[in-house]
């Protein structure tokens, strides 16, 4: 199989195992229980680490400076913000805080691959151990380090390797007992409303002065380095007492009962260093040579660090997470927080999201802001642009109601014009573009980036965060990249006909059926409406 076609064959392998996150197989899971039970039966959940906490921020990190300028200028209790649209630039950043860490590195991602970028910045964060750093890694233990399935057994092995270095501790989110596909889903019919609790956060802090904080998980994908497809995503870089507020949400998970050590890995370590073996895999990437400066290992990354203060929005921030662990007394916090920022809109509000399956109190939302005049700009993903179709599948529905209520409706195009420009990096072109997005700006004043779609897994079931900030200048500039991928380049138009039903209008002309990448994903759509949508 050529090389391209594997990637292809990987990501979707990767993806559909993935997806079975964000459904809840309880058929599939009572039909094999009575076959695989005895495969769990002798599996217990690990003991308890002692908790840990974040660092109090020294003077000598390399991110002091910047910070001790915004609190010279504005006040101890402002940030400094910069929003990370372009995928080589969120790589880039990363690797920067990685790098130029100088203290510590804590990292929490409901996905890690074991792709390139996966391999690449794993090598960076062993790099930044060996000299020191001290590194807390939590995983959602679900999909973390996979190609696919059928690869427990060797993820587990390389996560344990790497929980093996004296700087580094891993621990897993909501672990699953079992370490093999046939004892999970054994596991899945007797623990299923814990086990489908997943932490869907994203953020990595370095230093605690610095934090990165947004929707993307770690894989090629989300960095514009899937031939197969990329992601337009979003994140936000903040330096400061966001910083701060970022760490209070990785300790809590960190010591919450949910999150637990992987297993122990009980091999020999290779002579080689495992950062050596993992720049060696993504070696085909040097083909470009703004790939090869990050691929060469750690660099100084003064000049950028030097200039990042002059690109800094200011504002207030804070971090908003829900609770770990979710029970009939807890409940999340997020849906809450969106409401909240919804409601208080005066003149606009702009909503970009991935994932969007509404229920009542949304709908509502909506209803009572257009009633008093408040302008409602959406744009989500198309059938076309989309990962997941069944989600479409509960979505397509809403469009009469969302449009009936004054909402202006944008979907994604999947050859937007921004895939040459934010999306693809250089070698890079992937076959179609899809939004991971999930920002909203109100009244150019507020603003919010983080991990939550507006859907029932991300309502109710997963855990989520985000960051939201009052910052003129902040909320101006992400309202400028929302209308920019609402042009008609980048995005259809969907209106209501004269006969009632739903037209896609675009620089490419007016549809009166929904777009869709080809008759699959027709079929796809058509499929899963045969089950209810709080199963994705």
């Amino acid at each position: 199989m050529p090389l391209s076609s594997q990637r292809m064959t990987g990501t979707f392998m990767r993806r559909a195992w993935n997806a079975f996150g964000r459904t809840r197989a309880r058929l599939v899971l009572a039909l094999v229980w009575a076959s695989l039970s005895a495969a769990c039966a002798t599996v217990s959940p690990p003991p308890k680490p002692a908790p840990t906490y974040s660092q109090t921020p020294r003077a000598d990190s390399p991110f002091a400076l910047a910070e001790d300028g915004i609190r010279a200028a504005h006040g101890p209790e402002a940030s400094g913000f910069m929003l990370l649209e372009r995928n080589e630039d969120a790589l880039a950043w990363r690797l920067a805080l990685v790098d130029s860490a100088r203290h510590t590195l804590d990292l929490q991602y409901y996905v890690w691959f074991g792709d390139r970028v996966g391999q690449l910045l794993m090598a960076r964060v062993i790099a930044a151990a060996d000299r020191g750093v001290r590194v807390r890694i939590l995983f959602d233990d679900l999909s973390t380090m996979l190609h696919d399935m059928t690869h427990l057994e060797l993820r587990d092995a390389a996560i344990g390797l790497i929980d093996r270095h004296p700087n580094i501790e891993i621990r897993l989110f909501n672990a699953w007992y079992a370490r093999t596909v046939a004892e999970r889903l054994a596991e899945g019919a007797t623990r299923f409303t814990q086990l489908n609790r997943r932490m869907h956060n994203k953020q990595m802090i370095a230093d605690n002065r610095v934090a990165i904080v947004g929707g993307r998980n770690i894989g090629d994908e989300y960095f514009g380095l899937n031939p197969a497809f990329n992601f337009h995503d979003l994140d936000v870089l903040g330096i400061g007492p966001v910083a701060r507020d970022a760490s209070t949400v990785f300790d809590r998970y960190w010591n919450s009962d949910t999150a637990g050590p992987p297993p122990r890995f009980e091999g020999t370590a290779p002579e080689a260093g495992l950062s050596e073996a993992s720049v060696r895999a993504i070696l085909d990437l040097q083909a470009d040579p703004r790939e090869a400066a990050m691929l060469e290992g750690r660099r100084s990354w003064g000049p950028e660090l030097a200039a990042l203060s002059a690109r800094l929005h200011t504002g207030r921030g804070r971090v908003d997470a829900d609770p770990p662990a979710r029970d009939e007394t807890t409940r999340n916090r997020m849906p809450e927080t969106i409401h909240r920022l919804m409601r208080g809109a005066q003149r606009e509000v702009l909503i970009t999201n991935a994932y969007i399956i509404p229920d009542a109190t949304f709908v509502e939302d909506l209803r009572a802001l257009t009633a008093r005049g408040v302008s409602v700009r959406i744009l989500t993903n198309s059938l076309a642009s989309h990962d997941v179709p069944a989600v479409n599948s509960h979505y397509e529905g809403w469009r009469v109601t969302l449009l009936g209520l004054g909402v202006t409706l944008h979907e994604l195009r999947p050859d937007a014009a921004i895939r040459s420009t934010l999306v693809d990096t250089a070698p890079v072109r992937g076959e179609f573009v899809g939004l991971h997005v999930k920002a909203m700006v109100v009244d150019r004043e507020r603003v919010f980036v983080g991990s939550m779609n507006l859907d029932p897994r991300s309502e109710v079931f997963n855990s989520e965060m985000g960051v939201v900030v009052d910052s003129v200048p902040l909320a101006q500039a992400l309202a400028a990249g929302m209308e920019r991928d609402m042009d008609p380049s980048n995005s259809w138009r969907v209106a209501l006909g004269a006969d009632g039903a739903p037209r896609w209008t675009s620089d490419a002309g007016t549809l009166d059926r929904q777009p869709a990448r080809n008759a699959l994903q027709r079929i796809q759509n058509l499929f899963f409406k045969l089950f209810p949508p709080s199963l994705y």
